[in-house]
Order: structure tokens, then C-alpha cells, then sequence
């Protein structure tokens, strides 16, 4: 059944705060044997609903729809024009615009959500599915904030529930076969990387959209905001341009780090950095004081992160660039060698040689690449996913809670997501009065905070709207 959508703004307001009562009332700790779905023999199908069904959120649903044990029973989209190809696709599925609706509605009937929204609405969507026992596949980023990484990380674990970020690198071959060359001791200790993208490819480093714009009738403008704060509709957001913007998205960083920088966390001892600079384009914010744009992210980015190894061999620099800043080449790299793929790449530096690998963790190859003839690679010691990153959470929902592990569990991917996150801080905290530009933050995990400038902490936790609160896990 479609849900109408209220004529007013305030109508829509009252309308989202009464569902997000009937939801509240669902937010308890519950025991998976009276939930009824909550555990799947091996024959029984497994019924899932997409929150956010457009584009990536289309293509992802498509992807698990692949096993013939899967039925899509559930669709959820604020834009009626971006739900379109789902809804012909999966026909028999349920429509909705409001997710806290159709988990109220049909969470007897669901067993597993597909959440591919903008970023902003990541961690509300994901904790409501995961609170009533729904095993939950979340598009990368997995939130929009540190605070909302950490509960994720946490709720997994309490709801015994199957999660996986999707960043599908995640599951690769390639990323496999770094991990066996650095665990062989080819690289030696591993002490600089440096990763590139040629994200992003929507627009950033722009001035705020302005103009007064009738909301279309497809979109409920009121949810597409969720948990950000009002502002009126502007056509400029949707469907994808959101990216750009802090108060939806993540910039470059938050959209590709989770697949470029996937390898550096599987292979090094590392957590969480315990410092981070940046450096932006100063036509972005020119005086370093008052940002030109301060509600989007600049075109183009260096990051840099200082990590403690958990071996105590001293620290890890890993330094991220986007909008076409590249690293230096390295003085091994033959001439007309790629130096990783076009979309971008990651190269090891470590105390015996170098590693090069492409986006995604693909391609792994030793510097100089004579290396890769002369040297004798390691056998295959880690095991390999060769269902995908899709089908591994299908099949580990399938199995039950416990019974396998899924390459991008939040266990993983929470910490992970945290870390990238970091770098957004060092970003936005270059718009702060009083910061002077650039300014390296030192960060306690521990304590989730900044220590040597407390005006970045504003950014750990954003605020929420009232009726899109978090639970406390």
C-alpha cells in the first residue's frame, strides 16, 4: 500500500513524528525466538526489503534477488520517480515511503533490510531494522557520523543480527592475495601509505543552493530530510548531488575511502589514528577562518593520518588525496607504468620494498614489477569468497546468527567507517573561527573526541531532528 503524502510541510511533520512513536514503542531488546523471522532454517527463503530502492539501491536488491532463496517482499522510497525500476522489477513487493512504517507494518513478514539511502539516514534506518531482529546490508558509508559508527558496531553485537557494509572490495580476490604478500614478509614493515581517488565525480566545493522550488509530488521532501535539519526543497540535492553537502552526505572521503582504503586496514595493524590534518583548496575557504562554502566539502582534498600499530613498531602515516591530487610517483614505477587504476589506488611502503594495488584492492603487484617474476609469491593461505560480497550475507542470513562470518561485519566495518570518518573532522574543523586553517587535531578514541581543539568535537555527534533520535545501546 502506498503511503500519501501530507500536502503541507507540518502535516508531513506531525505525520513522521507519530510513526517514529509507533517505532519507538518497537525499540527494545526482544529475544530472537519470539520474533518469529529472526531465525532461518537452511530451506526456508529469505525475505528482504530495500530502504531506498533507487540507483545503487536497485542495483544492490537485484543482486541479492540472484539466489533463488530470496524474496524481495519489501520497497521503501521517499521519490516515487527513483523507485520506479524497482517496483516493475519486484512487483509483488510492498511499497512504502516511510521505512518506520513498513518495518512497523510488516516486520513479521521481513527477515532482512537492504538500506541504500543517502548518508544521513544510514544509522536511523539501519538501528530500526536491526532493533526488531532484521539482519541488515548497509551501502558505504555505513553512517554519517563517528557516534553513529560506534552504535552500529555495538547494536550488531548485542542484536545478533548478520551485517555487511557494502563495499565489495571487501570480499575480493585481490585484497586476499595483498593480505598473503605483506603477511609473507615481502613488504617488511609497512610504515607510509598513500591512497587516490578520482572521486568526486558529482560536484563539491559549491556555495549552497539558493531559489525557491515547488517540492515534485513523487518526493516527500520531509523524509528525504529525516534527520537533518529543515530546509526547504531544492532540486540540486536529488537524486545524487546530496554527496557534497555535510548535512547528507560525506564527501569523496566518506563515499570511496571504504573501498580504496578497505586494504590498508585488512593488512596493518591498525585501529583508530590518534592524529589527522588536512589541506584544502583555498578558493574553498580563503583566509582559512571563514569558509566560502560551509555547508559543502571542498573539490578536492589531501588527508593526512597518523596510526599507532598494535605490534608497538613505532606508527603508520596514511595519507589520502582526492579531486585529481595525486601522491608522488614512486622512483620504482618503470616509465608508462600505471600507477594504480584510473579511478584510483593504494601504494605500501614498507621497510623491503613497495605494493601497489588498484581500487578495490585489485591487482596487487610488487615494486619494481620485475619483482613479481623474480620473487616467489606466497600460496594462498586466506580464503576466498567466490559467491561475492552479495551472496556471502544471503547465505550467512540463511545459515543463522553465528554460524559464518561475513567479510564487511560491523564488528569491522563500524571501527573502519569511525577512522575514515575522522578525516571529515579535520575538514569541517577548517571552517572553525579560530582554527587558522590547517591544524593538526590529536584524537582519543577512547573518549571519541578531540583533545587540542574542542570546537571539532561538534562533528562526532551531529544533531538530529526531533523524532529522528537515536536509541542508547
Amino acid at each position: 500500500m502506498t503511503v500519501k503524502k501530507s500536502n503541507t510541510n507540518d502535516a508531513s511533520r506531525r505525520n513522521f513524528i507519530k510513526s517514529a512513536s509507533i517505532v519507538a514503542g518497537s525499540f527494545m531488546i526482544v529475544p530472537r525466538h519470539v520474533l518469529g523471522k529472526g531465525f532461518i532454517a537452511p530451506s526456508d527463503k529469505l525475505n528482504i526489503a530495500g530502504i531506498g530502492v533507487g540507483g545503487k539501491g536497485e542495483s544492490d536488491l537485484s543482486e541479492f534477488a540472484k539466489n533463488p532463496k530470496v524474496n524481495i517482499v519489501g520497497l521503501c522510497d521517499v521519490d516515487d520517480r527513483q523507485a520506479a525500476t524497482s517496483r516493475k522489477r519486484f512487483p509483488k513487493a510492498k511499497y512504502y515511503k516511510d521505512f518506520r512504517e513498513m518495518l512497523d507494518k510488516e516486520k513479521n513478514n521481513i527477515d532482512a533490510c537492504s538500506i541504500s539511502t543517502p548518508d544521513h539516514i544510514h544509522a536511523i534506518a539501519t538501528i530500526s531494522a536491526m532493533q526488531l531482529g532484521k539482519h541488515v546490508y548497509t551501502q558505504k558509508p555505513l553512517t554519517h557520523d563517528i557516534h553513529e559508527a560506534r552504535l552500529l558496531a555495538t547494536a550488531a553485537k548485542r542484536f545478533k543480527v548478520i551485517t555487511q557494509m557494502g563495499n565489495q572490495g571487501g570480499s575480493s580476490d585481490g585484497v586476499r592475495q595483498a593480505m598473503e604478500i605483506h603477511n609473507a614478509g615481502l613488504l617488511g614493515d609497512v610504515h607510509t601509505v598513500q591512497v587516490w581517488t578520482n572521486r568526486p565525480i558529482w560536484p563539491q566545493g559549491l556555495p549552497t543552493p539558493t531559489g525557491k522550488f515547488e517540492t515534485p509530488n513523487e518526493v516527500n521532501w520531509d523524509l528525504w530530510l529525516g534527520p537533518a535539519k529543515y530546509r526547504d526543497y531544492n532540486p540540486a540535492y536529488m537524486p545524487w548531488n546530496w554527496r557534497g553537502f555535510n548535512a547528507f552526505g560525506t564527501g569523496a572521503l566518506g563515499d570511496m575511502a571504504c573501498h580504496m582504503m578497505d586494504p590498508v586496514f585488512r593488512l596493518l595493524p591498525i585501529d583508530f589514528p590518534t592524529e589527522v590534518e588536512c589541506s584544502i583548496p583555498t578558493s574553498w575557504s580563503p583566509d582559512g577562518k571563514e569558509a566560502k562554502y560551509p555547508e559543502g566539502f571542498p573539490a578536492a582534498s589531501i588527508i593526512h593520518l597518523k596510526y599507532p600499530r598494535k605490534d608497538n613498531k613505532g606508527t603508520i602515516d596514511v595519507s589520502w588525496y582526492d579531486g585529481g591530487l595525486l601522491p608522488k610517483l614512486p622512483d620504482e614505477l618503470l616509465p608508462g607504468e600505471a600507477f594504480g587504476a584510473s579511478d584510483g589506488g593504494a601504494l605500501f611502503i614498507g621497510t623491503k620494498s613497495k605494493m601497489i594495488v588498484d581500487c578495490y584492492g585489485a591487482n596487487p603487484r610488487l615494486l619494481p614489477s620485475k619483482l613479481m617474476k623474480t620473487t616467489t609469491m606466497p600460496k594462498q593461505a586466506i580464503a576466498r569468497v567466490p559467491e561475492g560480497h552479495y551472496q556471502q550475507w544471503v547465505n550467512a542470513c540463511l545459515e543463522g546468527y553465528g554460524k559464518s562470518k561475513t567479510s564487511s561485519n560491523f564488528e569491522y566495518a563500524g571501527p573502519f567507517t569511525e577512522s575514515i570518518l575522522i578525516g571529515n573532522l579535520a575538514i569541517r574543523s577548517w571552517n572553525i573561527e579560530g582554527n587558522a586553517g590547517r591544524k593538526r587535531l590529536l584524537w582519543d578514541a577512547k573518549a571519541m573526541k578531540i583533545t587540542n581543539f574542542d570546537e571539532a568535537n561538534q562533528f562526532v555527534k551531529l544533531p538530529r531532528r526531533e523524532g529522528w533520535e537515536l536509541p542508547n545501546i
